[in-house]
């Protein structure tokens, strides 16, 4: 913690808790996580060097805090995401699949989701065949590895391998698009 910031922050949170979490409130619909966004948004500005040199220290607390309820919103999205995957797909059709945005992520959030899927889709056409092969049975037609193993001829700790492979790959593309 930077201690020149304490004095300012202090009265920062004195002066904009309520209304920041009000804010948040808004955003998030639970005002637990507003809540804990303030927090660490006013746990941010101690970090800084320069605090009292910004101009508007209200404007930009209030612009780190929605930066974090975005980044939430996002990590929940993709949270809820990934466990709807994990549930074994009763349809087999690719069009059936829709994908559920809470009403409160933008329409700019939700674009920006639906590229990263586009992205996936594209690099899994990047991976060796038996990986690509695994991955797709396992997260399309919800198949048990012991089930690949036995359609695709390999051992299941094969299959773990060609999963594993595949979600490495997957998720260091992901992280390029994010940067």
């Amino acid at each position: 913690m930077n201690y020149k910031n304490k004095d300012f922050v202090d009265n920062l949170v004195k002066e904009h808790s309520t209304m920041l979490v009000r804010f948040l409130t808004r955003r998030m619909k639970s005002r637990e996580d507003a809540e804990d966004i303030a927090q660490a948004a006013f746990m941010r500005l101690y970090t800084l060097d320069d605090l009292e040199g910004l101009s508007n220290a209200k404007a930009f607390l209030f612009q780190v805090a929605a930066n974090m309820s975005i980044d939430q919103l996002r990590r929940q999205v993709l949270h809820k995401n990934y466990i709807d995957r994990e549930r074994p797909i009763a349809s087999q059709d690719r069009s059936a699949m829709t994908t559920v945005v809470p009403d409160n992520v933008s329409l700019e959030r939700e674009l920006e989701a639906q590229e990263t899927l586009r992205l996936i889709y594209a690099s899994l056409e990047k991976l060796p065949q038996n990986a690509r092969q695994a991955f797709i049975l396992n997260r399309s037609k919800g198949m048990t590895y012991p089930a690949i193993a036995e359609q695709m001829g390999v051992s299941v700790s094969s299959v773990e391998k060609y999963i594993l492979e595949s979600l490495k790959h997957l998720r260091k593309v992901v992280e390029r698009s994010e940067n």
